[in-house]
Protein backbone atom coordinates (compact mmCIF):
# COMPACT_ATOMS: atom_id res chain seq x y z
CA UNK A 1 0.00 0.00 0.00
CA UNK A 2 1.49 3.39 -0.98
CA UNK A 3 2.08 5.80 2.31
CA UNK A 4 0.00 8.38 0.44
CA UNK A 5 -2.98 6.31 0.41
CA UNK A 6 -2.25 5.39 4.46
CA UNK A 7 -1.88 8.98 5.14
CA UNK A 8 -5.07 10.05 3.28
CA UNK A 9 -6.80 7.73 5.22
CA UNK A 10 -6.05 9.11 8.69
CA UNK A 11 -6.81 12.59 7.20
CA UNK A 12 -10.32 11.00 5.95
CA UNK A 13 -10.89 10.17 9.64
CA UNK A 14 -10.18 13.87 11.17
CA UNK A 15 -11.66 15.55 8.26
CA UNK A 16 -15.18 13.43 8.72
CA UNK A 17 -14.98 15.40 12.19
CA UNK A 18 -14.69 19.41 10.46
CA UNK A 19 -18.47 20.08 10.55
CA UNK A 20 -18.04 20.44 14.21
CA UNK A 21 -15.60 23.07 13.82
CA UNK A 22 -15.52 26.32 11.82
CA UNK A 23 -12.93 26.53 9.31
CA UNK A 24 -9.97 28.15 11.18
CA UNK A 25 -10.70 25.94 14.13
CA UNK A 26 -10.66 22.42 11.90
CA UNK A 27 -7.50 23.09 10.60
CA UNK A 28 -6.60 24.10 14.68
CA UNK A 29 -7.74 20.79 15.57
CA UNK A 30 -6.31 18.70 12.48
CA UNK A 31 -2.63 20.08 13.51
CA UNK A 32 -2.94 19.68 17.76
CA UNK A 33 -4.25 16.20 16.67
CA UNK A 34 -1.33 15.08 14.69
CA UNK A 35 0.87 16.98 16.78
CA UNK A 36 -0.14 15.36 19.95
CA UNK A 37 0.64 12.30 18.40
CA UNK A 38 4.01 12.87 17.14
CA UNK A 39 4.94 14.56 20.38
CA UNK A 40 7.72 13.19 21.83
CA UNK A 41 7.64 15.11 25.29
CA UNK A 42 5.03 16.66 27.75
CA UNK A 43 1.97 16.79 26.14
CA UNK A 44 1.19 20.52 27.60
CA UNK A 45 0.13 23.15 23.91
CA UNK A 46 3.79 24.54 24.52
CA UNK A 47 5.36 20.55 23.99
CA UNK A 48 2.84 19.62 21.15
CA UNK A 49 2.68 22.96 18.85
CA UNK A 50 6.46 21.90 17.19
CA UNK A 51 5.35 19.22 16.50
CA UNK A 52 1.85 20.58 15.43
CA UNK A 53 2.89 22.91 13.00
CA UNK A 54 6.79 23.06 12.57
CA UNK A 55 7.05 26.02 10.14
CA UNK A 56 5.05 28.42 12.79
CA UNK A 57 2.36 29.64 10.30
CA UNK A 58 0.04 30.60 13.19
CA UNK A 59 0.15 32.27 16.44
CA UNK A 60 0.59 30.18 19.43
CA UNK A 61 -2.29 32.05 21.19
CA UNK A 62 -4.84 29.98 18.92
CA UNK A 63 -3.70 26.66 19.64
CA UNK A 64 -3.87 27.92 23.50
CA UNK A 65 -7.11 29.01 23.10
CA UNK A 66 -8.37 25.81 21.70
CA UNK A 67 -9.35 24.26 24.72
CA UNK A 68 -10.90 26.74 26.85
CA UNK A 69 -12.00 29.27 24.55
CA UNK A 70 -13.03 27.84 21.15
CA UNK A 71 -16.56 27.17 20.62
CA UNK A 72 -17.01 23.93 19.67
CA UNK A 73 -19.24 21.16 21.11
CA UNK A 74 -17.63 17.80 23.18
CA UNK A 75 -20.93 16.33 23.11
CA UNK A 76 -21.65 16.82 19.68
CA UNK A 77 -17.72 15.41 18.81
CA UNK A 78 -18.75 12.01 20.74
CA UNK A 79 -21.83 11.92 18.77
CA UNK A 80 -20.22 11.92 15.41
CA UNK A 81 -17.78 9.26 16.70
CA UNK A 82 -20.17 6.81 18.27
CA UNK A 83 -22.42 6.96 14.90
CA UNK A 84 -19.45 5.96 12.98
CA UNK A 85 -18.28 2.79 15.64
CA UNK A 86 -21.34 2.17 15.95
CA UNK A 87 -21.70 1.64 12.12
CA UNK A 88 -18.09 -0.07 11.44
CA UNK A 89 -18.81 -2.78 14.65
CA UNK A 90 -22.52 -3.05 15.69
CA UNK A 91 -24.12 -3.03 12.65
CA UNK A 92 -26.54 -5.09 13.82
CA UNK A 93 -27.87 -6.31 17.39
CA UNK A 94 -27.38 -5.30 20.82
CA UNK A 95 -24.48 -2.63 21.65
CA UNK A 96 -22.21 -3.43 24.82
CA UNK A 97 -20.88 -0.53 26.81
CA UNK A 98 -18.72 0.09 29.91
CA UNK A 99 -18.88 2.36 32.32
CA UNK A 100 -16.08 3.84 35.04
CA UNK A 101 -14.78 6.12 36.29
CA UNK A 102 -10.64 7.54 37.12
CA UNK A 103 -8.83 10.29 38.57
CA UNK A 104 -6.78 12.49 36.06
CA UNK A 105 -3.33 13.82 38.39
CA UNK A 106 -2.79 17.40 38.17
CA UNK A 107 -0.86 20.21 40.27
CA UNK A 108 -2.30 23.89 41.09
CA UNK A 109 -5.12 24.91 43.17
CA UNK A 110 -6.32 27.05 40.29
CA UNK A 111 -7.34 23.87 38.09
CA UNK A 112 -11.06 24.56 37.12
CA UNK A 113 -13.14 21.22 38.20
CA UNK A 114 -10.51 19.75 40.29
CA UNK A 115 -10.52 18.96 43.64
CA UNK A 116 -8.95 16.21 45.94
CA UNK A 117 -10.82 12.71 45.41
CA UNK A 118 -10.07 8.50 46.22
CA UNK A 119 -7.26 7.28 44.44
CA UNK A 120 -8.54 4.20 43.34
CA UNK A 121 -5.40 2.69 42.15
CA UNK A 122 -3.33 3.54 44.89
CA UNK A 123 -6.48 2.86 47.79
CA UNK A 124 -7.02 -0.78 49.11
CA UNK A 125 -8.22 -2.46 51.96
CA UNK A 126 -8.72 -0.14 54.88
CA UNK A 127 -6.29 2.03 53.28
CA UNK A 128 -7.67 5.33 51.24
CA UNK A 129 -5.52 7.15 49.32
CA UNK A 130 -6.57 10.60 47.96
CA UNK A 131 -5.66 12.81 44.93
CA UNK A 132 -5.76 16.38 43.46
CA UNK A 133 -7.44 16.04 40.31
CA UNK A 134 -9.75 15.63 37.73
CA UNK A 135 -12.72 12.60 38.69
CA UNK A 136 -14.09 11.97 34.87
CA UNK A 137 -16.98 9.40 34.39
CA UNK A 138 -15.93 7.06 30.94
CA UNK A 139 -18.13 5.40 28.59
CA UNK A 140 -16.92 3.03 26.38
CA UNK A 141 -18.21 1.24 23.13
CA UNK A 142 -16.40 -2.88 23.60
CA UNK A 143 -15.73 -4.83 20.57
CA UNK A 144 -13.81 -7.61 19.89
CA UNK A 145 -11.15 -6.90 17.05
CA UNK A 146 -10.01 -9.10 14.72
CA UNK A 147 -7.39 -10.53 15.36
CA UNK A 148 -9.22 -12.20 18.69
CA UNK A 149 -7.99 -12.20 22.46
CA UNK A 150 -9.16 -9.41 24.91
CA UNK A 151 -11.76 -6.98 23.96
CA UNK A 152 -10.77 -3.03 23.12
CA UNK A 153 -12.61 -0.22 24.95
CA UNK A 154 -13.46 2.39 22.65
CA UNK A 155 -14.50 5.86 24.39
CA UNK A 156 -18.01 7.40 23.45
CA UNK A 157 -18.45 9.88 26.13
CA UNK A 158 -17.12 11.68 29.10
CA UNK A 159 -18.31 14.13 31.54
CA UNK A 160 -16.73 15.64 34.28
CA UNK A 161 -17.49 15.17 38.31
CA UNK A 162 -17.08 18.60 40.25
CA UNK A 163 -17.68 19.13 43.77
CA UNK A 164 -21.49 20.36 45.00
CA UNK A 165 -22.29 19.13 41.59
CA UNK A 166 -24.21 16.25 39.55
CA UNK A 167 -23.58 12.76 41.25
CA UNK A 168 -21.13 10.21 39.71
CA UNK A 169 -24.70 8.02 39.24
CA UNK A 170 -26.32 10.81 38.04
CA UNK A 171 -23.66 11.89 35.69
CA UNK A 172 -23.48 7.68 34.37
CA UNK A 173 -27.79 8.49 34.34
CA UNK A 174 -27.10 10.92 31.89
CA UNK A 175 -24.65 9.91 29.70
CA UNK A 176 -26.02 6.67 29.09
CA UNK A 177 -29.58 8.16 28.15
CA UNK A 178 -27.63 10.89 26.21
CA UNK A 179 -25.58 8.07 24.28
CA UNK A 180 -29.17 5.88 23.94
CA UNK A 181 -31.20 8.80 22.55
CA UNK A 182 -28.39 9.26 19.34
CA UNK A 183 -29.69 5.26 18.68
CA UNK A 184 -33.43 5.58 19.20
CA UNK A 185 -33.85 2.00 17.76
CA UNK A 186 -30.97 0.17 19.57
CA UNK A 187 -30.74 -1.63 22.58
CA UNK A 188 -27.90 -1.40 24.98
CA UNK A 189 -26.36 -3.83 27.61
CA UNK A 190 -24.02 -1.99 29.79
CA UNK A 191 -21.62 -3.55 32.77
CA UNK A 192 -20.46 -1.31 35.42
CA UNK A 193 -18.94 -2.26 38.97
CA UNK A 194 -20.90 -2.56 42.11
CA UNK A 195 -20.70 1.30 42.62
CA UNK A 196 -23.00 2.11 39.65
CA UNK A 197 -25.41 -0.73 40.74
CA UNK A 198 -28.14 1.59 41.55
CA UNK A 199 -28.36 2.72 37.90
CA UNK A 200 -30.33 -0.82 37.47
CA UNK A 201 -33.27 1.59 39.28
CA UNK A 202 -32.81 4.40 37.14
CA UNK A 203 -35.50 4.74 34.05
CA UNK A 204 -32.32 4.47 31.60
CA UNK A 205 -34.56 4.28 28.04
CA UNK A 206 -33.21 1.03 25.85
CA UNK A 207 -30.94 0.24 28.26
CA UNK A 208 -30.35 -2.97 30.35
CA UNK A 209 -27.50 -2.73 33.35
CA UNK A 210 -25.20 -5.67 34.45
CA UNK A 211 -23.11 -5.41 37.87
CA UNK A 212 -21.63 -6.74 40.81
CA UNK A 213 -24.45 -7.50 43.76
CA UNK A 214 -23.29 -6.99 47.05
CA UNK A 215 -22.39 -10.35 49.64
CA UNK A 216 -24.99 -8.87 51.77
CA UNK A 217 -27.49 -7.52 50.09
CA UNK A 218 -30.96 -7.50 51.18
CA UNK A 219 -33.26 -9.37 48.52
CA UNK A 220 -36.01 -10.86 48.33
CA UNK A 221 -38.25 -13.75 46.23
CA UNK A 222 -39.89 -12.37 42.93
CA UNK A 223 -43.96 -11.55 43.69
CA UNK A 224 -46.29 -14.51 42.45
CA UNK A 225 -49.07 -13.06 41.09
CA UNK A 226 -52.10 -14.89 42.44
CA UNK A 227 -54.80 -12.81 40.67
CA UNK A 228 -56.67 -12.54 44.10
CA UNK A 229 -57.64 -8.57 45.18
CA UNK A 230 -56.64 -7.76 49.00
CA UNK A 231 -56.95 -4.90 51.02
CA UNK A 232 -54.46 -2.35 51.33
CA UNK A 233 -51.30 -1.01 49.13
CA UNK A 234 -50.12 -3.85 46.70
CA UNK A 235 -47.02 -5.89 47.52
CA UNK A 236 -43.91 -5.19 44.85
CA UNK A 237 -42.15 -8.22 46.75
CA UNK A 238 -41.86 -11.71 47.98
CA UNK A 239 -40.93 -13.16 51.06
CA UNK A 240 -37.29 -12.51 52.06
CA UNK A 241 -34.27 -14.67 51.11
CA UNK A 242 -30.58 -15.37 52.64
CA UNK A 243 -28.29 -13.29 51.89
CA UNK A 244 -26.54 -13.92 48.57
CA UNK A 245 -22.98 -14.88 50.49
CA UNK A 246 -25.63 -17.02 52.75
CA UNK A 247 -27.22 -18.33 49.94
CA UNK A 248 -24.14 -19.60 48.45
CA UNK A 249 -23.34 -21.63 51.33
CA UNK A 250 -26.64 -23.79 51.26
CA UNK A 251 -26.82 -24.38 47.30
CA UNK A 252 -25.74 -27.84 46.35
CA UNK A 253 -26.90 -27.45 42.46
CA UNK A 254 -24.15 -25.54 40.62
CA UNK A 255 -23.75 -25.97 37.43
CA UNK A 256 -20.64 -26.25 35.74
CA UNK A 257 -19.83 -23.80 32.69
CA UNK A 258 -17.13 -22.43 30.20
CA UNK A 259 -16.80 -18.60 30.39
CA UNK A 260 -13.64 -16.37 29.12
CA UNK A 261 -11.50 -14.13 30.99
CA UNK A 262 -8.59 -12.06 29.29
CA UNK A 263 -9.17 -13.71 25.99
CA UNK A 264 -8.91 -17.31 27.87
CA UNK A 265 -11.50 -19.77 28.85
CA UNK A 266 -12.26 -20.66 32.09
CA UNK A 267 -14.43 -23.05 34.25
CA UNK A 268 -17.00 -22.25 36.85
CA UNK A 269 -20.01 -23.10 38.56
CA UNK A 270 -22.59 -21.10 38.56
CA UNK A 271 -25.97 -20.64 40.02
CA UNK A 272 -29.43 -18.40 38.57
CA UNK A 273 -32.13 -16.76 40.25
CA UNK A 274 -34.52 -14.06 39.94
CA UNK A 275 -34.65 -11.74 43.42
CA UNK A 276 -35.49 -8.44 43.85
CA UNK A 277 -33.00 -6.27 45.49
CA UNK A 278 -35.31 -3.77 46.70
CA UNK A 279 -33.01 -0.92 47.34
CA UNK A 280 -31.58 -1.00 43.69
CA UNK A 281 -34.60 -1.81 41.92
CA UNK A 282 -38.17 -2.78 42.30
CA UNK A 283 -38.24 -4.32 38.95
CA UNK A 284 -36.51 -8.07 39.41
CA UNK A 285 -33.48 -8.71 38.46
CA UNK A 286 -31.24 -12.28 37.52
CA UNK A 287 -28.69 -12.90 40.22
CA UNK A 288 -25.92 -15.00 38.90
CA UNK A 289 -23.65 -16.57 41.53
CA UNK A 290 -19.82 -17.55 40.18
CA UNK A 291 -17.86 -20.11 42.02
CA UNK A 292 -14.33 -21.14 41.48
CA UNK A 293 -14.33 -25.19 40.79
CA UNK A 294 -10.99 -25.05 42.53
CA UNK A 295 -11.97 -23.04 45.18
CA UNK A 296 -9.29 -20.77 45.47
CA UNK A 297 -11.02 -17.53 44.60
CA UNK A 298 -14.21 -16.16 46.01
CA UNK A 299 -17.65 -16.33 45.21
CA UNK A 300 -18.69 -13.47 42.70
CA UNK A 301 -22.38 -12.48 42.85
CA UNK A 302 -23.26 -10.27 39.94
CA UNK A 303 -26.64 -9.32 38.27
CA UNK A 304 -28.71 -8.29 35.29
CA UNK A 305 -32.04 -6.31 34.63
CA UNK A 306 -31.43 -8.36 31.45
CA UNK A 307 -33.87 -11.45 32.38
CA UNK A 308 -33.14 -13.64 29.06
CA UNK A 309 -29.52 -13.85 28.93
CA UNK A 310 -27.86 -16.85 30.40
CA UNK A 311 -25.28 -17.07 33.57
CA UNK A 312 -22.07 -17.41 30.51
CA UNK A 313 -23.32 -14.28 28.83
CA UNK A 314 -23.55 -12.50 32.09
CA UNK A 315 -20.12 -13.67 33.74
CA UNK A 316 -18.63 -12.83 30.37
CA UNK A 317 -20.24 -9.35 30.17
CA UNK A 318 -18.98 -8.08 33.22
CA UNK A 319 -15.59 -9.86 32.76
CA UNK A 320 -15.17 -8.22 29.43
CA UNK A 321 -15.14 -5.15 31.08
CA UNK A 322 -11.86 -5.16 32.15
CA UNK A 323 -11.50 -3.60 28.83
CA UNK A 324 -12.32 0.22 30.06
CA UNK A 325 -9.38 -0.59 32.39
CA UNK A 326 -6.90 -0.68 29.65
CA UNK A 327 -8.51 2.32 27.76
CA UNK A 328 -7.77 4.71 31.18
CA UNK A 329 -4.36 3.08 31.57
CA UNK A 330 -3.28 3.75 28.36
CA UNK A 331 -4.91 7.19 28.42
CA UNK A 332 -2.88 7.92 31.31
CA UNK A 333 0.83 6.65 30.34
CA UNK A 334 0.60 6.41 26.44
CA UNK A 335 -1.33 9.38 25.03
CA UNK A 336 -0.67 11.35 28.15
CA UNK A 337 -4.08 12.47 29.39
CA UNK A 338 -3.03 14.03 32.39
CA UNK A 339 -0.22 16.40 31.10
CA UNK A 340 -1.70 19.59 29.30
CA UNK A 341 -1.78 22.22 31.23
CA UNK A 342 -4.77 24.13 30.07
CA UNK A 343 -6.17 25.53 33.88
CA UNK A 344 -9.50 27.53 33.00
CA UNK A 345 -12.94 27.36 32.19
CA UNK A 346 -14.04 24.45 29.73
CA UNK A 347 -10.25 24.26 28.93
CA UNK A 348 -9.14 21.18 31.31
CA UNK A 349 -12.49 18.95 30.87
CA UNK A 350 -12.18 19.60 27.13
CA UNK A 351 -8.42 18.62 27.19
CA UNK A 352 -8.66 15.71 29.08
CA UNK A 353 -11.87 14.30 27.08
CA UNK A 354 -9.80 14.76 23.73
CA UNK A 355 -7.25 12.33 25.50
CA UNK A 356 -9.65 9.92 25.06
CA UNK A 357 -11.02 10.81 21.96
CA UNK A 358 -7.25 10.44 20.68
CA UNK A 359 -6.76 7.04 22.00
CA UNK A 360 -10.30 6.13 20.12
CA UNK A 361 -9.04 7.72 16.87
CA UNK A 362 -5.84 5.78 16.93
CA UNK A 363 -7.29 2.56 17.65
CA UNK A 364 -10.08 3.42 14.89
CA UNK A 365 -7.12 4.15 12.56
CA UNK A 366 -5.08 0.74 13.27
CA UNK A 367 -8.29 -1.03 13.11
CA UNK A 368 -9.32 -0.15 9.68
CA UNK A 369 -6.01 -0.96 8.00
CA UNK A 370 -5.28 -4.63 5.85
CA UNK A 371 -3.61 -6.82 8.52
CA UNK A 372 -0.35 -7.00 6.58
CA UNK A 373 0.35 -3.21 7.93
CA UNK A 374 -0.98 -3.82 11.37
CA UNK A 375 3.05 -4.15 12.50
CA UNK A 376 3.88 -4.51 16.31
CA UNK A 377 6.49 -5.25 18.11
CA UNK A 378 8.09 -8.10 19.33
CA UNK A 379 10.26 -7.68 22.13
CA UNK A 380 12.81 -10.64 23.25
CA UNK A 381 11.47 -10.24 26.81
CA UNK A 382 8.26 -11.02 25.09
CA UNK A 383 8.54 -13.09 22.12
CA UNK A 384 5.15 -15.41 22.53
CA UNK A 385 3.28 -11.90 22.13
CA UNK A 386 0.52 -12.69 19.94
CA UNK A 387 -1.92 -9.71 19.80
CA UNK A 388 -1.07 -5.75 19.09
CA UNK A 389 -1.64 -3.80 22.03
CA UNK A 390 -2.78 0.23 22.37
CA UNK A 391 1.32 0.78 22.15
CA UNK A 392 1.71 -1.13 18.99
CA UNK A 393 -0.84 0.77 17.03
CA UNK A 394 0.61 4.32 18.05
CA UNK A 395 3.83 3.67 17.36
CA UNK A 396 2.46 2.12 13.78
CA UNK A 397 0.41 5.33 12.98
CA UNK A 398 3.44 7.69 14.58
CA UNK A 399 5.84 5.59 11.94
CA UNK A 400 3.51 6.34 9.04
CA UNK A 401 3.18 10.14 10.35
CA UNK A 402 6.94 10.79 10.64
CA UNK A 403 7.23 9.07 7.24
CA UNK A 404 5.28 11.12 5.44
CA UNK A 405 6.36 14.12 7.38
CA UNK A 406 10.64 13.58 6.58
CA UNK A 407 8.75 12.81 2.54
CA UNK A 408 7.08 15.86 2.31
CA UNK A 409 10.45 17.80 4.45
CA UNK A 410 13.18 16.46 2.42
CA UNK A 411 11.90 14.54 -0.62
CA UNK A 412 11.34 10.89 -1.28
CA UNK A 413 14.28 9.38 -1.66
CA UNK A 414 14.98 10.30 1.67
CA UNK A 415 13.22 8.19 3.46
CA UNK A 416 14.53 5.28 1.99
CA UNK A 417 18.22 5.71 3.35
CA UNK A 418 19.20 3.32 6.68
CA UNK A 419 19.89 6.22 8.87
CA UNK A 420 16.54 7.95 8.06
CA UNK A 421 14.60 4.62 8.56
CA UNK A 422 16.78 4.39 11.99
CA UNK A 423 15.59 7.77 13.13
CA UNK A 424 12.00 6.88 12.07
CA UNK A 425 11.63 3.65 14.35
CA UNK A 426 13.10 5.91 16.75
CA UNK A 427 10.98 8.29 16.76
CA UNK A 428 7.76 6.39 16.53
CA UNK A 429 8.54 4.37 19.82
CA UNK A 430 9.27 7.46 21.94
CA UNK A 431 6.84 9.02 23.82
Amino acid sequence: MDTTDIISTWKDIIQYFFPIFTAPTAKIFMNLVSGWILCTTKHTITGILPFAEPQRQRAHDAYHRFFPDARWSMSKLWRFLAIQLVRLFYPVGRIHTDLDDTLFHHSGKKVDGAGWWRDAVRSGGKTVVYGWGLNLVVLTLRINPPWGGKPLGLPINVRLHRKNGLSLTKLAEEMLTEVALWFPDRRFLCHCDGFYATLAGHKIPNTDITSRMRRDATIYDVLAKDGKTRRGRPRKKGKKLLSPEKMARRIRNFKLVKTCQAGKEKKRLVYTRKVVWYRVSQQPVLLVISRDPTGKEKDNFFFTTDLSLTAEQVIRGFVGRWSIEDTIKNTKQLVGGQEPQTWKGRGPERAAAISFWISLVVWLWYLQRKTKHRSFIIRPWYPGKLEPSFADALCCLRNVLWRQRIKTMFGKNVVHDKKIEFLIESLASAA
